[in-house]
């Protein structure tokens, strides 16, 4: 079956052929039953490869395809990697991605772009699939470029908006800026080991220098940075909103973000050599962690608070990588794949139901009308917040119980930034869900729950995000760590040993107090006290309008950078183009014209002239032939 791993990356490709050619031309549901047909057959296919790989003593197998690029010094072949990581990572791609697609056949039912869509959906998973499949930085690369594309496809797919036209051209700049690092840590490793193929590096790595090898795990982070959105090119995730909000979940959730995660733990090799940069990685990741949620405790749209949650939760997974503690990082993209799946397809559903309002304060009361959204909502808010036995209370106990050891400073800032996380998710669920309704009666005439075609993946989402941390279960639980046990053999120095169990129960027993401490507060300020966010922007001060600005992060951005670019930009325009450029160009044509119209007028029609130029030509010749 291993054989056959082809076939995932293929479904979702002709899922993308077949609509982009033929959707317009047949129905919207069957459409939509392609594209999400394409991703459930790649999803079937992954758990046989999944399961055959189980219980095979191999772990590790290369599939070739063909002989791609080949040269004197340059030889890459077109193959992929089968192996515990690349494994895991397809089934969380085509498993959520699958009901993403059902999901949005009901959420898009009525738009004019429904077969589009579906084409962009089905792109983007086959460069998803085709980043973690391959067997070589190169093949990665291609998938991470197609997967920035289609981002910028799917962000700006309501092309007509000029903002989200915005938003999609700034995820996609952001993105060149952290793919840049990303290409040149691929050109050190050729330069430094003569290969980019993964067996054939990891093989040798430890030939290289340490300041070699840190500058490789360094540039490969600055891809990571950008694709992951961490600090400080972290902004177009948020701005990604824009795109309807089955992409949102997509990319939020268990592809595109997930791509540096799956970089840097491909690459743990590197990391494991160069203690500067997994020291460079946890402090960023910690850093990016309490940054954005703190900017997520006072923002107003459901969206933007569930894309700062986002940003907030890959800078755990990046402590939890610079603490080297890889495994935990990818339990915590997969348990986080459930619930922020879960949390983003049920905000949809809250927007469906508003009539596109997506303004919390303009909410309220919505559980009676949206009884299994709501009830949905509140598993993914308890998980995300770390609640005790549901899926992120243990991915993320595992992350802080690792930095832990590694450093308490950063486990305390980790702990924060988890506290911070549960206040402003229960925030946004008791503004969405209780109290009063505080929109229009228009729109509360109009609240209905969704079609099943959009609660039935909510349920499923749902019931892996309570369950889902029996993946994970600690050692001392009684069980055997199923999840570390099935990455072992792609960790080059496995993860660090766990501290002893009465400490590893006291912070465990810290995180679940502060968490249900943080609920208790959360609803005190907003149930028990109902106070409302301010209603005007305008009325904010102080800290709070600091941080509901997001820092002004944006502003300086554009301010220190974007404004002297233009201004340089068009200096170079004004001087470079318009008098060097086009003045070599436009005067080496007027010399032209200038020579042409004086010879011309040697072509006077008269034969006379033209003997005589004839004879003046042949006495040159011969005066010449004499000189000689």
């Amino acid at each position: 079956m291993i054989k056959l791993v082809a076939l995932i990356p293929l479904f979702p490709l002709l899922g993308f052929i077949i609509n982009g050619f033929f959707g317009k031309k047949i129905s919207k549901s069957l459409s939509g039953w392609i594209a999400s047909l394409a991703v459930l057959a790649s999803f079937v296919v992954s758990l046989l490869i999944f399961m055959e790989l189980e219980h095979s003593e191999v772990k590790s197998h290369i599939v070739p395809l063909f002989s791609w690029i080949n040269s004197d010094t340059l030889k890459i072949p077109f193959e992929f990697l089968v192996d515990p990581l690349s494994s895991w990572f397809l089934l969380i791609i085509t498993g959520i991605g699958f009901l993403i697609h059902i999901y949005s056949m009901g959420y898009m039912h009525d738009d004019e772009g429904f077969a589009r869509f579906f084409t962009y959906l089905n792109l983007f998973v086959f460069f998803m699939l085709l980043l973690v499949l391959g067997n070589n930085y190169l093949i990665m690369f291609v998938g991470w470029e197609g997967v920035g594309l289609c981002s910028y496809l799917l962000i700006g797919f309501w092309f007509k908006n000029t903002a989200y036209n915005n938003a999609a051209k700034k995820a996609f700049i952001m993105n060149r800026i952290g793919d840049l690092g990303f290409l040149m840590g691929i050109i050190l490793i050729f330069v430094t080991f003569g290969s980019i193929s993964y067996d054939q590096v990891f093989t040798i790595a430890s030939t290289g220098n340490e300041g070699t090898v840190t500058a490789i795990a360094l540039l490969l982070f600055i891809g990571a940075m950008g694709k992951s959105a961490q600090l400080p090119l972290y902004t177009w995730l948020p701005d990604a909103m824009a795109g309807p909000t089955p992409v949102s979940a997509l990319i939020h959730a268990a592809t595109m973000v997930t791509a540096g995660i799956y970089m840097i733990v491909r690459s743990n090799v590197f990391y494991s050599m160069s203690e500067q940069a997994s020291h460079v990685v946890a402090i960023v990741g910690v850093a990016t962690a309490l940054f954005a949620a703190t900017i997520g405790l006072f923002q107003n749209d459901i969206k933007k608070v569930l894309a700062y949650s986002t940003v907030s939760q890959l800078g755990l997974m990046f402590l939890g990588l610079g603490v080297g503690a890889y495994s935990s990082s990818v339990f915590h993209v997969t348990t986080h794949a459930f619930f922020k799946a879960l949390l983003f397809l049920g905000a949809g559903s809250v927007i469906h139901a508003m009539g596109g309002e997506q303004d919390m304060r303009k909410m309220g009361g919505l559980w009676k009308h949206l009884p299994i959204t709501g009830k949905v909502m509140a598993i993914g808010t308890l998980a995300i917040s770390g609640f005790p036995l549901l899926s992120g209370f243990f991915s993320k106990d595992e992350i802080l119980a690792h930095t832990y050891e590694h450093s308490p400073t950063l486990w305390f800032f980790g702990q924060v930034a988890s506290i911070l996380t549960a206040f402003y998710m229960f925030r946004l669920l008791f503004l969405t869900f209780f109290g009063k309704f505080r929109g229009t009666h228009e729109q509360e005439h109009h609240l209905h729950e969704s079609p099943s075609t959009m609660t039935i993946p909510l349920i499923v989402l749902a019931i892996l995000s309570m369950f889902g941390g029996v993946l994970g279960l600690p050692e001392f639980w009684g069980t055997t760590n199923w999840f570390h046990h099935h990455l072992d053999p792609i960790i080059a120095h496995k993860n660090p040993s766990i501290l002893n169990h009465t400490k590893e129960w006291t912070l465990m027993f810290i995180a679940t107090a502060a968490a249900l401490a943080t609920i208790f507060f959360a609803y005190m300020v907003y149930i028990k006290n109902n106070i409302l966010p301010e209603a005007k922007d305008e009325k904010l001060t102080g800290i709070k309008k600091l941080i509901y600005n997001k820092y002004y992060v944006d502003e300086i951005y554009e301010a220190v950078i974007r404004k002297p670019l233009d201004l340089l930009s068009e200096g170079f325009y004004k001087f470079l183009d318009l008098q060097v450029v086009d003045g070599i160009v436009n005067g080496v044509g007027s010399a032209v014209t200038g020579v042409s119209s004086l010879v011309r007028k040697v072509q006077t029609g008269h034969i006379g002239f033209y003997i005589f130029g004839m004879v003046l030509g042949i006495i040159a010749i011969l005066f010449f032939t004499f000189i000689k």
